[in-house]
């Protein structure tokens, strides 16, 4: 008889060794930590960052064990892991990765916990990628925002991030050298406590919510949770994964579930690395195949915003909903999202960073009479694309001006990784995102001590002497 999936699950997580592991998977791991880190210090002043912050004090109390990057302040693991999830995800910077995102839900407490118990730069390696494998397998086994059916899209009632958890619990016990049993028990609690899925009624109304479709700090909290749960002795409802009726995939609401994709090769076969996408724009992924020709044919000919009449644009299915299709900004956090909004900002020709979600750029009078000038459809192709080629994301841009139509298109945008069929994105692009992001925030020297110590990550001996580099100088 086979085992239930929490133990199968488990021992995956407690037996895996670092030697074990692919070295593309482990640079991807590496290169996760290191995006991720600087999408956070490069929003440590905004709004969504600084509340994170604020509630991190709340969460800390006297506690000052781990870093919270960017940030003076200092915190408790679950402080600190709390502010950090929030400060990842403010910016819509972060890496894209099925189910949506990962990192800003699974490395906040891994980080945390490493810092804490200065663990070496092996561990943290081997727990970032055991949580972005098994958070990909989880998206992977459930509903998925680019779901087709028959030729058409077919939008899930039910779809969010919170699966993600498992990985953070995965990464958590891990660093903590939990058993296969406590592992097992950790990920039960973890599916038992889970926050709700609530994307799909972010999607459909606006002004769009500020805490996003998942917000990361509650994720992030429950994995710590159901992690420090089990050590204290607290146990799962073991066959929470394997009962249809009445387990996860019943009370988490999806319609799809695909339990094979969690175990199936588990421990011989990785897969997040060849899915994995990183951000060249601070604004949602859907946009940026049309930001890449809008820029490039801008940059070919020449074109100045002022000189536009009309931009015409086709691309994803799934973003012909009220969050993308809002031309009402009242917040940064419109600005995300909104497809004209993000067109409008791009042609301005701003390097992409945290000055796109500044007030001077978000409530621009150019930015927003330009808005006026664009419209969106969803590409002709788009269903057929993507039911053969799941990293496809077809894009089209007609741009007129100077009394002529400049026309582009594309199947994927930058940052696509080459094993699924795009142009990933480099080393040296991820360290000069990185070093851009990080630019007057942290103290002299402390960029390249972050990107040598994540770079070499396998021969650091206590992470703390790299993490506390992510402070404020």
């Amino acid at each position: 008889m086979q085992a239930p999936i929490a133990e199968q699950i488990a021992q995956f997580v407690s037996e895996t060794d670092l030697a074990e592991i692919p070295e593309d998977v482990l640079a991807e791991s590496k290169r996760l930590v290191l995006d991720s880190i600087g999408c956070a210090v490069a929003a440590v002043g905004e709004t969504k960052g600084q509340i994170g912050i604020q509630y991190a004090q709340a969460l800390g109390g006297d506690k000052d064990v781990a870093t919270i990057f960017g940030a003076k302040q200092r915190s408790s693991i679950f402080g600190a892991a709390f502010a950090n999830g929030e400060l990842i995800n403010a910016l819509d910077f972060d890496a894209v990765l099925p189910p949506g995102h990962v990192s800003p839900y699974v490395l906040p407490g891994a980080l945390a916990v490493a810092e804490a118990d200065q663990a070496s730069g092996r561990d943290l390696l081997l727990a970032v990628a055991i949580s972005h494998e098994l958070s990909n397998r989880f998206g992977k086994a459930m509903d998925y925002i680019r779901d087709t059916v028959d030729g058409a899209l077919s939008m899930p009632p039910i779809l969010g991030y919170t699966s993600t958890v498992f990985g953070a619990v995965a990464a958590i016990t891990r660093l903590r050298g939990a058993s296969a049993d406590m592992t097992a028990q950790a990920l039960a609690i973890a599916a038992s406590t889970t926050p709700v899925n609530s994307h799909r009624s972010w999607l459909e109304h606006i002004p769009v919510s500020t805490i996003k479709y998942t917000m990361a700090g509650p994720v992030v909290q429950a994995a710590l949770t159901a992690s420090f749960m089990a050590f204290y002795g607290h146990r799962g409802d073991p066959a929470v994964f394997d009962d249809r009726e009445f387990g996860y995939p019943r009370f988490i609401g999806t319609k799809r579930w695909e339990p094979e994709r969690l175990t199936a090769g588990l421990g011989t076969e990785w897969n997040f690395h060849r899915e994995n996408s990183f951000k060249h724009y601070p604004h949602c992924r859907a946009l940026h195949g049309l930001l890449d020709l809008l820029t490039d044919t801008l940059d070919e000919h020449q074109l100045r915003p002022s000189e536009i009449d009309a931009i015409r644009a086709w691309g994803e299915g799934h973003v012909d909903r009220a969050s993308w299709l809002s031309n009402a900004i009242s917040h940064p956090v419109d600005g995300q999202f909104s497809i004209a909004h993000g067109l409008a900002v791009g042609a301005q020709r701003i390097p992409p960073g945290r000055t796109w979600q500044s007030p001077e750029v978000v409530f621009d009078p150019e930015v927003l009479s330009l808005m006026d000038k664009v419209t969106y459809e969803v590409h002709p192709d788009w269903v057929t694309m993507i039911s053969t080629d799941p990293a496809a994301r077809p894009s089209r841009i007609e741009i007129d001006a100077r009394g002529r139509t400049f026309s582009a298109e594309l199947r994927y945008p930058r940052g696509t990784p080459g094993a699924a069929g795009g142009v990933g994105m480099s080393d040296d692009e991820l360290v000069a995102k990185f070093r851009r992001n990080v630019e007057g925030v942290l103290a002299d020297g402390a960029a390249d001590r972050v990107v040598d110590g994540i770079t070499h990550l396998e021969s650091v001996d206590d992470v703390a002497t790299v993490i506390r580099f992510l402070g404020a100088g």
